[in-house]
């Protein structure tokens, strides 16, 4: 089955249509900074110390509408940046919408973004960066919660296969995660001296895997990239998950197509198709 057919899908947009989308939202500083930005090589995506990433204004257009149209409640976001602040905006936005009906469902962290982060550097960036447009665009564009998250990332052995995990997870049951991190040279141990940190290999999470099951039928995964962490997901998951990959965009998206668990995951999903 698509995975088009059971979730709304963002409509591509390019040229003007995507700048004023941005200028409608007074996000003009993100175009200016995209335009002023340069393309990195291969060999510096992958560098451990690089400043920050300029907004990729597509993605970061896709990640609103698909929070946006699919009525997402509660986000789970490993890793954070440009994406943290359209997340808050995005969520900010359902909760003018749905604040009334969502008292009737099983949602006791409505309208909250978890960002988990292993770099300090990079979550004071984030918090600083929505700080300065929440002072500029004004708090009623803000009103959604962020739980601000630090854990240190260790390598891990899920199914006699290595990947990484984080030490601390945040306490919550998003129905929309979206997984951009950890930095693959940001793992503090070994195991049988192998690691993530090596400029040729990549970010294999495995953090999911170890809360699938207490994952709403609902829930939407989208990945940054991480196409062999998708697929280390998508060959360890257990669960009856719809997969289909953008190649245009570079994203994995996965749905979880599971049968509800009772009455108030029910009414969770009328929710989302009323």
């Amino acid at each position: 089955m698509s995975i088009s057919k059971i979730i709304k899908i963002p409509k591509k947009i390019r040229g003007n249509d995507l700048l004023n989308f941005y200028k409608k939202k007074n996000l003009v500083e993100l175009i200016k900074i995209y335009k002023s930005s340069r393309k990195l090589s291969v060999n510096e995506i992958v560098s451990g110390n690089l400043p920050p990433y300029p907004p990729n204004l597509q993605d970061l257009y896709r990640l609103y509408q698909f929070v946006i149209l699919n009525k997402r409640t509660t986000i789970l976001e490993f890793g954070s940046g440009w994406s943290s602040l359209i997340f808050s905006l995005a969520l900010s936005e359902n909760k003018k919408k749905y604040s009334k009906e969502i008292k009737q469902l099983r949602r006791n962290t409505p309208f909250e973004l978890f960002v988990l982060e292993n770099k300090k550097k990079y979550l004071n960036q984030s918090k600083n960066r929505i700080k300065k447009f929440r002072n500029k665009l004004g708090k009623d564009k803000f009103s959604s919660k962020i739980n601000w998250h630090f854990s240190d990332v260790v390598m891990d052995i899920i199914n006699n296969r290595y990947c990484t995990q984080y030490k601390k997870l945040p306490l919550c049951s998003p129905d929309f995660i979206y997984l951009d991190g950890p930095n693959l040279f940001t793992v503090k141990n070994k195991i049988n001296n192998f690691t993530t940190d090596h400029k040729d290999l990549m970010p294999m999470v495995g953090d999911l895997i170890k809360i699938e099951y207490f994952l709403t039928p609902g829930t939407i995964i989208v990945t940054d990239g991480r196409s062999a962490n998708a697929q280390f997901l998508r060959e360890n998951f257990q669960r009856n998950w719809i997969y289909e990959y953008s190649k245009e965009f570079d994203q994995s998206l996965f749905y979880l197509n599971a049968e509800c668990l009772g009455k108030w995951n029910k009414l969770q999903m009328k929710f989302y198709l009323k």
